[in-house]
């Protein structure tokens, strides 16, 4: 009889790796019963085909998000205190004052981590978040649909969302094996750990050692090395369109070169259209020594604002806009979902390209991966003031000290620097490609092209 694995969408960040790589593909070949149990406003049975379970039952306790909130700043404290580190209070979001209700709120946050401001005060914080989504009708809803499918493993694809914890607290009390993908290269230091299940998955030998290093409760026989299947598609050259056809696909100049320029979310660049506008006064200056150049300019698929159309508009004989091929099924960031076909896309983007600029994304893996460089912006804009966060921060962050050296990628730090570096690398006489593939093999594993499979393996070792 084939074993059921139940693969859970809590939300949907995790799609991209799990419904559109070949990771159904591998795990039906080895011959498991794979349901999806679905979580999202997405569906993946009317989109996909898929076998689907639906969550309908969306209701986290009240109180949840405000001990998660407690429990985050926590932690982060712990850290700071651990490792003698002032980076980890730059993690923290500033508390809300702005009307009563938040006022309160922020209040009865700050009292619960005053009383519990210990690794003893995170375990009873643990204990009453378990105790509170227990206490819901959703638990109440997830249990009884475990129980009427009976998987053999419940497999969460992020270790993030308090949509998922009345959910595995369901499955662990029936006695149902329960794993967890760590989904980002950034979430463990940064305290982004909110569920707890039976058994870990992460991407590196470096991201093992973190959640053994953050979360002391976590054994080392629970975690597995597995890596991730979000750059998979970055090594299948059935992906690869020629260049004559992707550039009339999205009517780029085939006799130009082009730069792209990946966009950031407002939380992390807030003053990114600037950069944007650095690059293409770098690229007409070139232009004008006799270079034929232009730029791609890729945005954040979760950036709704304006802020970049000013900067697009003066100089639309450079910047081609290639948007992410993602659809926006709901009204927060999560429910921004990547389409199947934004994969071939982002290839030939990489492929075609000469290589990115962005401030401190892990689209740097993406471009290394087809051997092609990236510039980091570390410098501010004229335009930072009080109350706008500064990007440099970023870069001091603890995913970063997993750099093997400040060469795995290039550092643009004065904006008059720019256009030297953008020509010594189309020139040929500047990369990072050498020390950035050491670098991502630190961060993302020795096997980037067999995670999927890596991860069926495990799940057979667990079952």
């Amino acid at each position: 009889m084939k074993k059921k694995v139940f693969v859970f969408f809590p939300d949907g960040v995790g799609l991209r790796n799990f419904a559109f790589t070949i990771f159904k593909q591998i795990g039906e070949a080895k011959g498991y019963d794979i349901h999806y149990w679905n979580n999202t406003v997405f569906s993946l049975k009317d989109n996909l085909g898929f076998n689907e379970v639906k969550i309908e039952n969306h209701k986290n306790h009240p109180l949840t998000p405000i001990y998660l909130r407690a429990r985050k700043h926590i932690e982060l404290n712990i850290s700071q205190n651990k490792f003698n580190d002032n980076v980890y209070p730059t993690y923290k979001f500033p508390f809300n004052y702005k009307g009563l209700k938040n006022t309160v709120k922020t209040l009865y946050i700050k009292l619960l981590i005053g009383l519990n401001n210990s690794e003893k005060g995170i375990e009873r914080i643990r204990k009453k978040i378990d105790s509170l989504e227990r206490s819901t009708t959703k638990y109440t809803y997830c249990k009884a649909q475990l129980l009427e499918h009976k998987p053999d493993l419940v497999f969460c694809t992020t270790q993030r969302a308090s949509q998922s914890i009345s959910a595995l607290l369901a499955a662990k009390d029936l006695g149902i094996p329960t794993a967890t993908f760590v989904y980002s290269w950034d979430n463990v230091p940064k305290a982004m750990q909110v569920v707890e299940t039976d058994y870990y998955f992460v991407w590196s030998d470096l991201m093992k050692n973190e959640v053994l290093q953050y979360y002391p409760f976590v054994k080392e026989e629970q975690i597995f090395v597995t890596g991730t299947p979000q750059f998979e598609p970055h090594f299948d050259t059935t992906l690869l369109e020629s260049r004559e056809d992707f550039f009339k696909q999205y009517g780029l100049d085939v006799n130009k070169k082009y730069i792209c320029y990946s966009g950031d979310d407002e939380t992390t660049s807030p003053l990114d259209q600037y950069y944007l506008e650095d690059l293409a006064n770098a690229v007409r200056s070139l232009n004008n020594k006799g270079y034929n150049l232009g730029i791609i300019y890729r945005k954040c698929p979760v950036d709704f604002t304006k802020r970049y159309d000013a900067v697009i508009e003066a100089n639309t004989d450079i910047i081609e806009v290639l948007d992410p091929i993602w659809k926006q099924v709901g009204s927060i960031w999560n429910e921004v979902l990547p389409a199947k076909e934004d994969f071939k896309m982002l290839y030939n983007v990489c492929e075609h390209s000469e290589f990115v600029t962005n401030v401190c994304s892990s689209t740097v893996f993406d471009f290394v991966a087809h051997k092609k460089p990236c510039i980091y912006y570390n410098y501010e804009q004229p335009q930072l003031k009080k109350g706008i966060r500064d990007i440099g921060q970023n870069y001091k962050y603890v995913h970063f000290r997993s750099m093997p050296s400040d060469n795995a990628a290039i550092f643009c730090t004065n904006k008059n620097e720019l256009e030297g570096l953008v020509q010594q690398i189309l020139d040929g006489k500047l990369s990072n490609v050498e020390e950035g593939l050491k670098w991502f093999e630190i961060v993302a594993g020795k096997t980037p092209t067999k995670a999927s499979d890596t991860i069926w393996k495990t799940i057979n070792q667990i079952i």
